[in-house]
């Protein structure tokens, strides 16, 4: 496939980075005859070990679990509903910690093990308690092996796919680098399965529209995420200052060559200011509804700093009570925010496009000036 060239001069960026999660593919992991690619893992934590041992602080969030439980089990197909990937899941997880486990051990490096859910990071308590036993982990030489806790997730709580999950655990760490480890070289301009003229895109902001076209449909096939999940990871993670390299996992040596600034799959860098902890966990938080906001509504939040109104919603979508988080959108539907909602989904379609005096009315003793306050709002895309 065309390439773009680039060079290691122009990567020096990443030489500078020293806190890092590493995220690992369910289709580099695992083989549904075989199992665990133990060999990989052992290659791949060679590569951490020394990273480690030179003063970086690196997290694993690794997937295989699923695939890995459903051999061991011998399921005789993919696990379909969700008892059955959670089964998979409690079956697979103590194969999959104990070859990371066994793989460090033999470079004097401990590991732990950390399962997280949706709820973890929704609540504020349970989420500053994670970021400081993780903190505390790293600061321990310690690397975390991270994986959703799929044995006890319900819809609701559940975090969908790794690429999400180590977006979040960017934010937890404070890391400087997000390394996507999958089964392709990087981002592609089109799918080059489909495409002899595909290009890989070396190098790009995160926030770049025409990514979007790009990603495609997701992989729905044994891995949960597709390159849409891993443009969506890059994305979060660049509301911490975060950039992201998508690269081959099969690639030798991949992880310490690309810490070393060698251009190897795409670099998706970014010029945003990380937000504040607070702002960067109100993104983290899952939304339960939606609101379609007018143009005039887009302005005010992305140019003009202000508070939320109800006068600029034109529709609502979803179940939410008050405290709940919600995902603003334009007429597009492009999310451009991110907030906590001072009023239940009920009393917000009440008051859809009213003003001041008129929302007062409606609600009563529950009236709240702001829809949403803009101290509890993060935005995510400018107006333009």
């Amino acid at each position: 496939m065309p390439k773009e060239q680039i060079t290691k001069e122009q990567r020096k960026e990443l030489t500078s980075v020293r806190r890092i999660v590493v995220k690992i593919g369910s289709f580099l992991l695992s083989n549904r005859e075989k199992g665990l690619e133990v060999n990989r893992i052992d290659d791949w934590s060679k590569q951490v070990a020394d990273l480690c041992k030179r003063g970086y602080h690196v997290t694993i969030v690794s997937s295989g679990a699923v695939a890995e439980g459903a051999r061991r089990m011998k399921m005789e197909t993919d696990p379909q509903t969700r008892h059955e990937k959670q089964a998979a899941a409690a079956a697979g997880q103590i194969g999959l910690v104990h070859a990371y486990e066994k793989a460090f051990s033999t470079h004097n490096i401990c590991t732990a093990q950390v399962l997280l859910t949706h709820a973890d990071f929704n609540n504020r308590a349970r989420y500053l308690n994670a970021r400081a036993t993780l903190q505390t982990l790293l600061s321990l030489n310690t690397v975390p092996i991270i994986n959703e806790n799929d044995t006890v997730s319900t819809e609701e709580i559940q975090l969908g796919d790794n690429d999400t999950l180590a977006s979040l655990v960017v934010n937890l760490i404070d890391a400087d680098l997000l390394l996507i480890l999958t089964d392709r070289d990087g981002f592609y301009n089109k799918d080059p399965e489909k495409h002899s003229d595909a290009r890989l895109i070396v190098e790009e902001d995160a926030t770049a529209e025409h990514l979007d076209d790009a990603a495609g449909p997701s992989n729905k096939m044994l891995g949960r995420g597709g390159m849409v999940t891993k443009l969506m990871a890059a994305r979060r993670a660049a509301l911490s200052g975060t950039s992201t390299v998508i690269a081959s996992g099969y690639e030798s040596e991949v992880i310490t060559r690309v810490v070393a600034g060698e251009p190897l799959g795409t670099w998706l860098r970014t010029n945003t200011q990380p937000l504040s902890a607070r702002k960067q966990w109100i993104a983290g938080i899952k939304s339960t509804g939606t609101l379609m906001l007018d143009d005039g509504a887009v302005t005010a939040l992305t140019d003009g700093g202000k508070s939320l109104l109800p006068v600029g919603v034109c529709d609502v979508v979803g179940a939410f009570q008050r405290g709940d988080s919600v995902s603003c959108v334009n007429r597009n539907g492009q999310v451009i925010a991110y907030g906590l909602v001072n009023y239940s989904a009920d009393e917000t379609r009440l008051v859809v496009g009213k003003n001041k005096d008129e929302a007062r009315a409606l609600l009563g003793n529950n009236y709240v000036e702001e829809l949403i306050h803009r101290d509890n709002m993060t935005i995510v895309k400018s107006a333009s």
